[in-house]
Formats: C-alpha cells, sequence, structure tokens
C-alpha cells in the first residue's frame, strides 16, 4: 500500500544543515526543492529540511533515529570530524538498543542507534 517515508522538519539555515546531514552524516541529497533538501537516508526512507517550516525542538523530542549496524564506528567518524556527540555509545536495557545522541545544528536530537 504505501512506498516509503520522507519525515520533513523545519530548520533556521538550509546550507549549515547541509553540512551535517551530507558532511558529517554522509546522507545523500537526493532533492533540492529550493526552499527544501531531502536527504536519502536508505532505498524509500528520506528526511527533509525546509526553510519554511517553523523548527520545533524541544527538551525530549522529536528524536531522529538513525539506525546503524555500527553505531561506535559512526561515533568515532563523529568525533574525527570534530564533532561533539551529546553522549558516548551505550547499551539501553529498557530498549535493547545500542545509541548515542548528537544535536544537529538546529538543535534536534540524532539518535545513532542499532538494535540488539
Amino acid at each position: 500500500m504505501f512506498d516509503g517515508l520522507i519525515a520533513f522538519f523545519g530548520t533556521r539555515d538550509l546550507e549549515e544543515n547541509e553540512k551535517f546531514y551530507v558532511e558529517a552524516l554522509g546522507l545523500k541529497l537526493y532533492k533540492d526543492q529550493g526552499v527544501c533538501k531531502i536527504y536519502k537516508v536508505k532505498e524509500n526512507a528520506y528526511i527533509g529540511f525546509c526553510s519554511h517550516l517553523e523548527v520545533t525542538v524541544a527538551k525530549r523530542g522529536p528524536i531522529i533515529t538513525i539506525l546503524s549496524d555500527d553505531v561506535d564506528a559512526v561515533y568515532k567518524n563523529l568525533i574525527d570530524k570534530g564533532l561533539k556527540p551529546l553522549d558516548k555509545p551505550k547499551k539501553n536495557r529498557r530498549f535493547n538498543i545500542h545509541h548515542f545522541f548528537i544535536a544537529d545544528p538546529d538543535g534536534y536530537l540524532i539518535e545513532i542507534q542499532k538494535f540488539l
């Protein structure tokens, strides 16, 4: 019935946002719509950021979770690029995951996670 997913979020600066998602996280720019940029996470899974939408960040959300088989390698890659994740990778027994968080330029919580 459904073919994919794009989640859209507001951004204050499309170019700064692109540096984070492309250069730091390694996502590919899928489509530049001028006021929105859409990045490919995986086949039929995309995340978009638009300058005409409000940035809506609260203390505990939203959380943008990107799945990875090697959470520790992603963490090391971000550290090597001079970025500062909010915590080190750890096992969360409650949800049976291995994960860490980093904030993007707009303050959205990005969770890098592996299901255990």
